[in-house]
């Protein structure tokens, strides 16, 4: 016997989603989630890549290896290795073990000359502090010696914080050259470094430096700002005539540091934009404005790495 079922109940029973139909939507939801939530993962992983990378460029040392014919150079200094490194700013962002690593970089380059262009610290007293340092790790190796110039950062207020860290230069066998030439015997030849102050906070007396020099003497003039160089090309030497100089090495301006924000950070803005950086050729000089190694402002650089240079010296 059939059961009463009411009298307007359906002939049939109401139709029912099926359970893979709703499993299927579901399905499509957690698809679009998750292409979602990679996608956001990708931009956020992007965002933190680009706020990292200036940091981490400002870590990564280049060596510029470079060969410079030279006119002036004696035979027997014919292929000299000259590293030349500037702006290094020891401190909270280069530390000790960077300082050591930086010294094996150098002796493994096999120098026979090494050349500081200034600015080793934050100040005068850490810069005394960087020599000390220096002093008790390993040792440059270099044949005809080490030599530096000062930056303005590694200027004291008074004479006496100067000599305290000129003392702290000596004791490390880093020989400075504040407004004074050095000659330097190689062979049967002689070549000459003439290292110049720095004029913001030191005193430049670059005609003192160039009274005893000759045209014919090979000169590797040795200077923290590049801002000097128009100074130094009229400056002429004991016979009266200009063009003394063979190599100028400088540092100071970072390259800018950072790409597209170096005006904002305002680093050397005294300084002409054709002696931002790299080299070339003015009045029978060659010139070299280094990018440097530290960093100034900000622990960044973008488009700008840090560099060492390793100038292989040949007669014509």
């Amino acid at each position: 016997m059939n059961e009463y079922r009411g009298k307007h109940a359906p002939s049939q029973p109401w139709p029912v989603a099926s359970t893979a139909s709703v499993q299927s939507g579901k399905g499509r939801h957690r698809k679009k989630n998750r292409r979602k939530r990679f996608r956001v993962f990708l931009v956020v992983l992007l965002l933190l890549a680009i706020i990292a990378y200036p940091f981490l460029e400002a870590r990564i040392l280049l060596t510029d290896n470079t060969v410079l014919p030279m006119d002036d150079l004696p035979p027997d200094a014919n292929h000299l290795r000259v590293v030349f490194l500037s702006d290094i700013h020891w401190g909270f962002w280069y530390s000790n073990s960077d300082l050591d690593g930086l010294i094996s970089r150098i002796n493994n380059l096999r120098p026979d000359l090494v050349l500081f262009g200034g600015d080793y610290a934050t100040d005068n007293a850490s810069a005394i502090r960087f020599f000390q340092q220096m002093k008790k790790t390993n040792r440059i190796h270099a044949r005809y010696g080490i030599y530096g110039v000062l930056g303005e950062s590694d200027h004291g207020e008074t004479a006496y914080e100067q000599a305290r860290l000129l003392d702290a230069m000596n004791a490390a066998d880093v020989i400075p050259l504040v407004n004074k030439t050095a000659s330097i015997n190689i062979g049967a030849g002689r070549i000459y470094i003439a290292g110049a102050d720095k004029p913001s906070k030191g005193n430049p007396d670059i005609k003192s430096i160039v009274r005893s020099l000759s045209i014919s003497d090979f000169v590797i003039f040795l200077a923290h700002d590049p801002s000097l160089i128009p100074m130094a090309q009229q400056a002429s030497n004991g016979s009266g005539a200009l063009g003394w100089m063979d190599l100028g090495l400088f540092g100071h301006t970072h390259g800018g540091q950072m790409a597209f924000f170096s005006d904002l950070l305002d680093i050397a803005p005294d300084v002409p934009d054709r002696y931002r950086s790299g080299l070339l050729k003015e009045n029978r000089g060659t010139l070299l404005i280094s990018r440097g190694i530290g960093t100034s402002v900000v622990p960044c650089r973008l488009f700008c790495y840090p560099q060492i240079h390793c100038l292989e010296l040949t007669t014509n």
